[in-house]
């Protein structure tokens, strides 16, 4: 009795390595293949993350680059450049001179550097 028990797991272990071989030989040959890839005019240039569940993108259609925001309520464009106006360079402070070039205020004082200072700090007259 012992014996066939033994033979069983062997011969299940051996069937499992030969099942896990050819799901890697599979996955190996449909990456060499580009199964998967991004195809077409459509590229990820950048993506900001706010917080855990909060991300700012840009996305390149063509000669077009959409900022779009993304969180739990889905996805919301939130505004346009040319993809001429993207800079060459990849730098993380790059991200937000894009934002700023597209002239939104609060979007320009979220990077590390403080606000400028108030001129009119004395309240209403």
């Amino acid at each position: 009795m012992g014996s066939s028990y033994t033979a069983y797991i062997v011969e299940t272990f051996v069937t499992l390595a030969i099942v896990c071989g050819l799901a890697y030989a599979v996955l190996f040959g449909a990456r060499r293949l580009g199964v998967g890839r991004a195809r077409g005019p459509i590229e990820l240039v950048g993506q900001l993350p706010l917080d855990a569940r909060r991300f700012i993108y840009l996305v390149k259609v063509g000669e077009q680059v959409y900022v779009v925001g993304a969180g739990e309520g889905g996805f919301t464009k939130l505004g346009e450049i040319g993809a001429a106006d993207l800079p060459a360079e990849k730098r993380t402070d790059a991200f937000a001179a894009i934002l700023a070039r597209m002239g939104r205020g609060g979007a320009a004082r979220a990077t590390s550097q403080p606000p400028p200072p108030d001129d009119d700090a004395g309240g209403p007259n």
